[in-house]
């Protein structure tokens, strides 16, 4: 019986190009399934095939556990009772027990059989994927095989893969047989096995797209840098040349439009605007709002965002239909892009204008028109004021060095006495916090300098919002709201 085990296991290694290890184990899990029939209870059965002889051993098991998980005496053993069968061992671990081995021949072929191929199946299609996923093929072309729930099943080569409804193109009508192309999203591993996700929304879809048609792009003498999409209405991609000697938008654009329209009928009519990547983001930013005209721009390199100006005319195309161009435009360059008109602008300047003007006149004790030359010079902070070079400040004709130093003297004082104030009140505010189990000194002051003082502003954070002000894991932060939030349930 051992020989006929080893034959076995040669013979189905060989014809379904598998690992022999995965012959053996399903073999034992055929083995062990068919001696579970002997009991009537719920057991759990290990069989161990030798795999030089062919020889097997069965095992009827039980797994530690301890008061507090011990669930049924079928499958599970307290540990007390476990240490005194064998005193090293550790929860988790299995009490085990011989038991008389069934002959192999009298399990029931079609029993054995089908676990056997089932796992041999699982392993071919683990190894199917396992090949592709090495080619790096993230471009998937297959076939529509069937629709499931509004989900589609798309089957390429020997794999079959979901195309869920939220990754397909918007108002696609997918139809059995249909031939598509899409983005290997993701691979979900279940007990079921292995489950390739695809997208046809992706933008990554868009990029290989224009790599099937733009030759250039996989020579490298063009690069996509950048892709933003709203699926089946309009998308836009940012493109480089590395040669001089080739036109980035014209290439990608193909003769008559030939490769642009390739592309747009794969994604059921979708309009690409090719802009021309710039490496100075005010450039980049008005490409990308093409083809509406800028009129001006006003980068905040602090908060990653610019100020777009254009005429009112060209408002509504800036914009775009439900903000479709400036929404693209901004994923597109990583940008929070503000589009307004010239009126608008220069309402916002002024405001800015009057702001700084009146901080600059209570903070460094001046009056009306020496704040206005220094917000006119381009000065819109204290720190500026105080520690911009002298040489700097000097080139203002309106100023003489004594009056320089006075200035930069003043908004010092100030900053310093601000920082005082705002440690005075860190420290206060951190009191009720350290109260908290399980706060620290540190992370108090990071939530009092959030304006997180008490355990009661805390108890009304969740788990994200802690994460994100104070880079501590989730469990951390969860056990962390739920102690402030204790007097709630008391």
């Amino acid at each position: 019986m051992s020989r006929e085990i080893l034959l076995l296991v040669d013979a189905l290694s060989r014809e379904k190009s598998v690992d022999k290890e995965v012959v053996f184990e399903a073999l034992e899990s055929a083995l062990a399934s068919a001696t579970k029939k002997r009991f009537t209870d719920e057991a759990d059965v290990r069989v161990s095939i030798d795999r030089n002889t062919g020889e097997y051993e069965s095992f009827r098991r039980w797994e530690v556990m301890d008061d507090e998980t011990f669930e049924t005496p079928d499958m599970h053993i307290k540990l007390e009772e476990a240490q005194k069968r064998d005193a090293d061992i550790q929860l988790g671990e299995f009490i085990e027990e011989p038991l008389e081995s069934i002959d192999f021949g009298r399990i029931g072929a079609q029993a054995a059989k089908q676990v056997i191929f089932q796992k041999i199946r699982d392993a071919e299609r683990e190894q199917v994927l396992s090949d592709f996923m090495d080619r790096k093929e993230h471009l998937v072309s297959g076939t529509v095989k069937r629709l499931e729930r509004g989900n589609a099943l798309i089957e390429f080569g020997k794999i079959e893969a979901l195309l869920p409804r939220e990754q397909m193109i918007p108002k696609e009508n997918l139809r059995v047989g249909d031939r598509v192309k899409a983005h290997l999203l993701r691979v979900d591993r279940s007990v079921r096995g292995p489950q390739v996700i695809l997208s046809r929304t992706s933008n990554e879809l868009l990029v290989k797209l224009f790599e099937l048609e733009v030759p250039e792009i996989e020579e490298n003498l063009l690069e996509i840098v950048s892709a933003a999409r709203d699926p089946g209405s309009r998308a836009k991609i940012a493109v480089q040349s590395h040669d001089p000697r080739i036109d980035p938008i014209g290439t990608c654009v193909g003769m008559r439009g030939s490769r642009v329209q390739g592309v747009t009928n794969e994604l059921a009519g979708e309009r690409v605007d090719i802009i021309l990547w710039a490496e100075d983001p005010a450039t980049y930013v008005i490409n990308a709002l093409a083809p509406a005209e800028v009129s001006g721009i006003v980068v905040d390199e602090e908060n990653h965002s610019m100020d777009v100006v254009v005429e009112e005319e060209n408002l509504a195309q800036a914009i775009g239909r439900g903000g479709q161009n400036v929404r693209l435009a901004s994923e597109l360059t990583g940008w929070e892009l503000n589009i307004m008109t010239v009126e608008q602008s220069n309402e916002k300047h002024d405001e800015e204008f009057a702001k700084t003007r009146a901080v600059f006149m209570e903070k460094l004790d001046v009056d009306e028109e020496v704040a206005d030359i220094l917000v006119q010079e381009g000065f819109n902070t204290l720190e500026e004021v105080a520690y911009v070079p002298l040489e700097e400040m000097l080139e203002i004709d309106s100023f003489d060095e004594a009056t320089v130093d006075e200035l930069r003297s003043r908004a010092r004082n100030a900053l310093l006495t601000a920082a005082i104030v705002n440690e005075e009140k860190v420290e206060h505010g951190i009191e009720d916090l350290l109260k908290l189990e399980g706060m620290d000194e540190q992370t108090a002051r990071t939530l009092a300098a959030k304006g997180v003082t008490t355990q009661e502003q805390l108890a009304d954070l969740d788990g994200d919002e802690l994460v994100e002000f104070t880079g501590m894991d989730s469990e951390r932060a969860n056990t962390l709201i739920m102690a402030a939030r204790a007097p709630w349930f008391a």
